[in-house]
């Protein structure tokens, strides 16, 4: 499959919070399950140096590290 055929499986920026795990690390917002047409430019978030919560800049989702 094409990779510019792939379809994200959830929607960008649909929750204020989101609960990651190690195995998606590095992180970004938005992640790349995640679908980026209608969606902000995507930035990694340090959350193992913030203690394991980060917050994006862009949309003000909240990335909370659960393991």
């Amino acid at each position: 499959m094409a990779e510019s055929a792939h379809t994200a499986s959830s929607p960008a920026n649909a929750q204020q919070c989101y609960e990651v795990r190690r195995s998606d690390l590095p992180l970004s917002c938005p992640m790349p399950s995640m679908a980026l047409w209608n969606s902000h430019p995507r930035v990694y978030l340090a959350i193992e140096n913030e203690g394991g919560q980060s917050q994006c800049p862009y949309c003000s989702a909240t990335y909370v590290l659960v393991d």
